[in-house]
């Protein structure tokens, strides 16, 4: 038995709008995430489309058919730039106007020639396109969330192939100009993909999007704002499990920092530190964590013993060479570093922490400027500690430099 076309028109306009609305709102609380008022912006106009598809009545009227086509390809191709948003974080409004246009123009031109059934299969097929790269987009986006995606790609891809459906028995009964609404079993196959596609589409995404959030908020609570370090909670946070056996921790603390504050200002010394932190990032690895403890105190926590030593040098000797010109002079800054290595599995990351503080106490007592490994003497540098501050005289000044 036929579906009643009047009520499935209704349920997809309702579901199409309460999602819109839905996502407007939740732009509306942020205003952050530009994806979400593209999608709406796009329902809103497929809203409009199938309204007017809906509003033929007993009566077939081309016209009102051929706004409610441009208007749904124009609806599907917001939402596909913000799907384009969503998964890959780029604007693609380049591609998507391509895709939305190579619809439009085939389809307002058989419309034109009077062919409405041509018209209609070329609708459908602009329609499809745009679903299938919605589908592509979380496709390629799938490492994110891999079930949510691959499920988000298969549902649009069904509600396409619903789309290619409907343009298929039009051509192959011919129906090239057409006298009344299509109604077959592809388009009922169509109306229940959309209902089904929209509502699966919708939920799945707004879950997506909520647990971006919360790991955004994560990420946040567990980020020094000044230098994008992790913090203390991210590497006190640590189970003891999840440190490697031969895990090492370095922890580093800038010479005199107190005395740059005071005779250059915070602003200074803020340049300083995050100059320090991308030092620290440089030479260390992607399994390395980077954490500013807190002040001019730093930590680093790897996962390899061997690497420990030879790189907090290179920091040290890097951080010694750079130098920082202000208009009240030429900052020169140097660090010191202490490093415990883990002594068993069950040490925890504290307990490392805290003798790499002891071993960096015996660095700051040997002068300064220098390295030291706990329980090991020989290790420290026997370097003499240039000043930690070195005024500029005025022909040296130049603008502050960009770190």
């Amino acid at each position: 038995m036929p579906l009643d076309q009047l009520s499935i028109f209704s349920a997809i306009g309702l579901s199409s709008a309460a999602l819109a609305l839905t996502l407007f709102v939740s732009w509306m609380v942020g205003r952050s995430d530009a994806y979400l008022l593209t999608w709406s912006i796009g329902l809103a106009v497929i809203v409009v489309g199938v309204v007017l598809f809906a509003g033929f009545g007993d009566s077939y009227n081309a016209g009102l058919q051929l706004a409610s086509f441009l208007l749904l390809i124009c609806g599907f191709g917001l939402v596909y730039a913000g799907s384009a948003q969503f998964c890959s974080e780029r604007s693609r409004w380049s591609c998507a106007i391509r895709a939305t246009a190579a619809g439009l123009l085939p389809t307002l031109g058989a419309f034109a020639l009077g062919f409405s059934g041509a018209g209609t299969i070329a609708a459908n097929l602009a329609i499809a396109l745009l679903l299938a790269l919605n589908a592509y987009e979380y496709w390629n986006a799938r490492n994110e969330a891999a079930l949510l995606m691959v499920s988000n790609a298969v549902l649009y891809l069904i509600t396409a192939i619903s789309f290619v459906a409907c343009a298929c028995v039009l051509a192959w009964h011919g129906q090239l100009v057409l006298d009344a609404r299509p109604s077959n079993w592809a388009e009922e196959f169509n109306a229940i993909a959309i209902i089904i596609g929209l509502t699966g589409i919708g939920a799945l995404s707004l879950t997506i999007h909520q647990t971006r959030i919360a790991n955004r908020h994560r990420s946040e609570a567990m980020t020094d704002p000044l230098t994008g370090l992790h913090n203390r909670r991210a590497l006190f946070g640590r189970r003891t499990d999840d440190v490697a056996r031969e895990a090492a921790v370095v922890v580093m603390d800038l010479d005199h920092f107190k005395a740059i504050n005071d005779r250059f200002g915070h602003a200074a010394g803020d340049r300083v530190l995050r100059a320090f932190a991308e030092i620290i990032l440089s030479n260390i690895r992607a399994s390395d964590l980077a954490v500013r403890l807190g002040g001019e105190e730093f930590c680093v926590l790897l996962s390899d013993i061997g690497a420990a030593a030879a790189m907090a040098e290179r920091i040290r000797s890097q951080f010694e060479a750079k130098t920082f010109v202000t208009p009240a002079g030429a900052i020169r800054a140097t660090v010191s570093a202490g490093i415990a290595v883990r002594s068993s599995d069950a040490e925890t990351v504290q307990a490392m922490v805290d003798r790499a503080d002891m071993a960096l106490y015996q660095a700051k007592e040997a002068g300064r400027n220098r390295v030291h490994i706990f329980g090991v003497p020989c290790a420290a540098r026997s370097v003499e500690a240039p000043r930690a501050i070195e005024p500029a005289s005025p022909e040296k000044i130049s603008p502050p430099l960009s770190v």
